[in-house]
């Protein structure tokens, strides 16, 4: 290649390696050379020699939840803005052992966990190898690592003041997990705020839902059942919510709007019309932009503080509550 563009190796590892900046004229020739030959740079031998991989680990869980494939699309589309490569695990399958053997060998410059707990085996490989990580929609208490996720205790609080400010003062609460900082804090602004404003949620009516679309459709569909009918569903994700909507629909009649259903996250699909589901919003995308500057500024200056950023929450009124506002 260096013959071709009439240079010496030394300045065509300087243009492919953009360590310096030859005469533009001399960039020129190399890149052309470059084209002609239709070189690749061998990214193998390039990581051992910067010691960088230009490959960022993402972990993810649940990716039927549409949350995050939403997340997942903006997290890749600005990493590869940036010019590195992504490998998704799936958390808790049985791509968490290669997570695992990748972290450990360094064959990524970092980790973004879209879900972990303090017990997720790839968060302990990666804290035990000192690798840059980000949490997205993820809070580890203790953790010393860059966080990034919405308030979520303001968001069920302004769950709560809207049912009551609608008169919904009997409303049934189905969580996600409780190692999930999401649902605890969900579950923990919704509760203090309507045990605050004299309607505290009695334990009969908290339902734990995994997460899970089908657990919540049977929760739903129990509680309608009965004779008891409540006011109001607030699901702690919007995946739950669907199935609380498909419950209600089996088991209300045309017209009937006695029981709203609230979501969280303002997936794209909360919007849909056959949803049009009232929810959370939390910003995926803003929250997934943030997390990859926190990183890549992190691969860059290693010993810049902790950052923990919290994005505002805000209530989108649908017609799964008749539209109230």
């Amino acid at each position: 290649m260096a013959q071709l563009a009439g240079v010496s190796q030394a300045t065509v590892s300087r243009v492919l390696s953009s360590s310096s900046k030859p005469a533009p004229h001399t960039i020129a020739k190399v890149l052309a050379a470059v084209e002609t030959l239709g070189y690749v740079p061998h990214a193998g031998a390039q990581a051992m020699k910067t010691r960088r991989t230009r490959t960022v680990g993402v972990v993810v869980d649940d990716l039927i939840n549409p949350f995050y494939p939403e997340l997942l699309d903006e997290l890749t589309r600005t990493l590869d803005a940036a010019g590195y490569r992504v490998v998704i695990w799936n958390a808790g399958a049985e791509s968490h052992v290669d997570a695992v053997a990748a972290i450990r060998e360094r064959a990524v410059d970092g980790v973004i966990f879209t879900t972990a707990t303090k017990e997720s085996v790839e968060l302990q490989a990666a804290v035990s190898q000192d690798n840059p990580i980000v949490l997205i929609n993820r809070i580890v208490e203790g953790l010393e690592c860059d966080q990034v996720a919405s308030d979520n205790v303001t968001g069920g609080a302004l769950v709560a003041d809207y049912l009551l400010r609608h008169g919904r003062t009997r409303a049934v609460l189905i969580s996600g997990t409780e190692e999930a900082s999401t649902s605890r804090d969900r579950c923990a602004g919704f509760l203090q705020r309507m045990s605050d404003r004299g309607h505290p949620v009695p334990a009969a009516l908290q339902f734990q839902g995994g997460f899970s679309h089908d657990r919540a459709t049977q929760i739903v569909d129990g509680i309608l059942a009965g004779s008891d009918r409540p006011q109001a569903v607030f699901c702690v994700n919007d995946y739950m919510a669907f199935g609380a909507l498909d419950a209600l629909r089996g088991r209300t009649a045309p017209g009937r709007d006695d029981c709203w259903v609230i979501g969280y996250d303002d997936v794209e699909m909360a919007a849909w019309e056959s949803f049009s589901l009232t929810t959370v919003r939390q910003p995926s995308r803003e929250m997934a932009q943030a997390g990859v500057r926190m990183l890549l500024d992190r691969l860059l200056t290693p010993g810049l503080p902790l950052q923990q950023v919290e994005f505002p929450s805000v209530l989108i009124p649908r017609r799964s509550t008749s539209y109230a506002a």
